[in-house]
């Protein structure tokens, strides 16, 4: 009796202690020069692999354990740390965390005219562009492409083994016997006749005095 209330004090005083560990971190994320709010900043727990995002107000909310790091990260502005300290009492606790702007400097960049009207003719009617990412994606994945090479391009293994399998199931089908002909199916006359009325065996572009093209 007396091993087993000590056991159970003993995870009762873990679990308070567990529980006293958590805190809920509210707050809002502005700019430090004019104090407006800064959207979309993004509050990582270091190392936890978790954060939230803030709203388009700055206004943010996050759990995790005293003793975190909390970084703080936005495009245009510089990456901040915040350390919740162990001592805090409660559960809760508000900041206000204020985030400073960041120059990036981008490397000089010097624009010069062509010499002249001649040159400029020259140049745009000779000069090779080469194709960007999205130019030769695009290119690669046309269709008439995929079509031609679809055609023109022998088959793999795994089509090759289809095309066999299929030939021999077709012909166990019709294995002691004759396979069937097709001049005395009605369905194929059938479908015949109807390709036949809607013109698709007539001659494109024909004309009387030329031929046919």
């Amino acid at each position: 009796m007396l091993f087993a209330v000590l056991l159970f004090l003993s995870t009762v005083s873990s679990a308070q202690t567990g529980y006293d560990n958590i805190i809920q971190i509210n707050g809002v994320v502005m700019t430090a020069d004019s104090l407006r709010a800064v959207p979309g900043a993004t509050i990582l727990v270091k190392n936890k692999n978790r954060g939230v995002e803030a709203e388009y107000n700055g206004v943010f909310s996050l759990v995790c354990y005293k003793g975190d790091t909390l970084e703080f990260s936005c495009i245009g502005f510089r990456s901040k740390d915040f350390v919740v300290s162990k001592d805090l009492q409660g559960q809760y606790y508000s900041i206000i965390q204020l985030m400073v702007q960041d120059t990036f400097y981008l490397p000089e960049t010097i624009i010069k005219p062509l010499p002249s009207k001649e040159a400029f003719d020259y140049a745009f009617k000779y000069w090779h562009i080469p194709n960007d990412q999205y130019e030769l994606a695009r290119k690669n994945t046309d269709a008439y492409l995929l079509r031609m090479l679809a055609y023109s391009l022998p088959m793999d293994g795994h089509e090759a083994q289809s095309r066999q399998l299929q030939k021999q199931a077709q012909d166990a089908v019709y294995y002691g016997q004759r396979p069937p002909m097709n001049i005395l199916n009605p369905i194929a006359w059938g479908e015949f006749f109807e390709a036949w009325k809607r013109g698709d065996y007539r001659r494109k572009n024909y004309n009387p005095y030329r031929g046919s093209k």
